[in-house]
């Protein structure tokens, strides 16, 4: 695989490394998917409360959020081309755990085998993405993410079609998911092993990272600053859609799980397709308009959702979805314009907030649930959005290229 996936040292794109790594996101997003899938199981037959529920997605994103920086420094000093199955491995044992461990403390566990997977996969799987784009580094960025959210995406249908049906012991089946991913990531790390032995390539990256502007410290706190509220407001909103509007769905609407989970898989399926529109739509008319766009758009439509007929949920569902992921990418890419020298822990902050972010967000939530209720959170949860107009303060893309 090494010889025939080799791309010449002028930066020529490997398209077979790009979309095999979109693919292994898709499959390590599709494992982590199974925990919020999981949670109207685990309420049902463990009796967990939506407090607990809310910890399991925090031990999960936490550990994914704090450790992919620690990842990223310690493979930036000496990299680690077999870190990937490793990490792939990892989230083989949650997997396992999450199937076959009958009590609370375990499941805990479990996803924090989980989380330290996706800590290894997704700050080494930037750098490999970065690796095979050459110069086409914004292509190589829509396939990864794209293969990400598209694995998040498959949470409902899992919990409606495989959890429901076999209960907790029906996430055993993902242990073939699992090892596919082993599989696939031994493969590319062969390449990557290549890469890192070719010095010339290494002195091509560093000439096209040299190659482009940058702004003041100050400039780039505020713009970093900014872009982590509308991360967090954003992270925060996704992750009670991902993970709690279900039981909203089941309480007011009388739908069953599979139903509701469903409604869920419609709202992370369209955002999917917005995280991969938003790139080129950004390229068109900016990266800082696209961001405001995403979180603009939805304020009167997540405002209004609570308290719509069940047919109107669907097409608001669809809208939020959409634009609330367009930015997904672009946040990414706008941090690593700011910051061009560390496009790798750039990439690695943005991305690991977001986890972060949405492990807070799980235990927030599911607190105000047990304290108020279902309805009444999901009121103020869909203020949210409003927070995400911060974007209008950040530097324009034309001031990032003229500083």
């Amino acid at each position: 695989m090494a010889k025939t996936l080799s791309s010449s040292a002028t930066g020529n794109p490997v398209y077979a490394v790009m979309f095999a790594m979109g693919s292994c996101h898709l499959l390590n997003d599709s494992l982590q998917a199974v925990v919020p899938a999981m949670f109207p199981i685990l309420e049902t037959d463990l009796g967990l409360t939506y407090t607990q529920l809310g910890f399991i997605a925090f031990a999960l994103n936490m550990v994914a959020s704090v450790l992919q920086p620690v990842v990223g420094l310690i493979s930036d000093r000496k990299p680690m081309p077999f870190a990937l199955p490793i990490g792939m491995a990892s989230s083989f044992l949650g997997i396992a755990g999450l199937a076959f461990f009958p009590e609370y403390w375990m499941i805990l566990v479990s996803v924090m085998f989980l989380g330290f997977g996706s800590a290894i996969f997704h700050p080494e799987g930037s750098r490999v993405s970065f690796m095979a784009a050459g110069s086409r580094r914004g292509l190589s960025q829509s396939i990864y993410q794209v293969g990400g959210n598209s694995g998040q995406a498959l949470a409902p249908l899992i919990s409606a079609f495989i959890l429901v049906p076999f209960g907790q012991r029906g996430a055993a089946l993902f242990l073939f998911v699992a090892a596919l991913g082993i599989f696939i990531l031994s493969r590319i790390s062969l390449w990557y092993k290549e890469q890192l032995a070719q010095e010339k390539l290494q002195k091509v990256k560093k000439v096209l990272l040299s190659s482009l502007p940058e702004m003041t410290r100050k400039q780039v706190g505020v713009a970093l600053a900014l872009l982590l509220v509308i991360i967090f407001a954003r992270s925060f909103y996704v992750t009670n859609m991902t993970s709690f509007y279900v039981f909203h769905l089941i309480d007011s609407y009388g739908l069953t799980i599979q139903q509701g989970q469903l409604y869920i898989f419609l709202f992370l399926a369209v955002g999917a397709a917005g995280t991969f529109f938003g790139g080129p739509l950004a390229d068109k008319m900016g990266r800082k308009n696209v961001i405001v766009l995403s979180l603009a758009v939805p304020i009167p439509l997540a405002l209004v959702l609570p308290y719509v007929p069940l047919f109107a949920v669907i097409i608001l569902l669809a809208l939020i979805g959409f634009f609330i992921m367009l930015s997904f990418s672009v946040t990414v890419v706008y941090a690593q314009e700011l910051v061009p020298s560390k496009i790798g822990t750039m990439s690695g902050l943005t991305v690991g907030l977001a986890f972060g972010m949405g492990a807070i967000g799980g235990v927030v939530i599911g607190i105000l649930m047990d304290a108020i209720g279902v309805y009444d959170t999901m009121i103020i949860v869909s203020f949210l959005p409003i927070i995400g107009l911060v974007g209008l303060w950040l530097p324009s893309d034309r001031k990032i290229k003229a500083a």
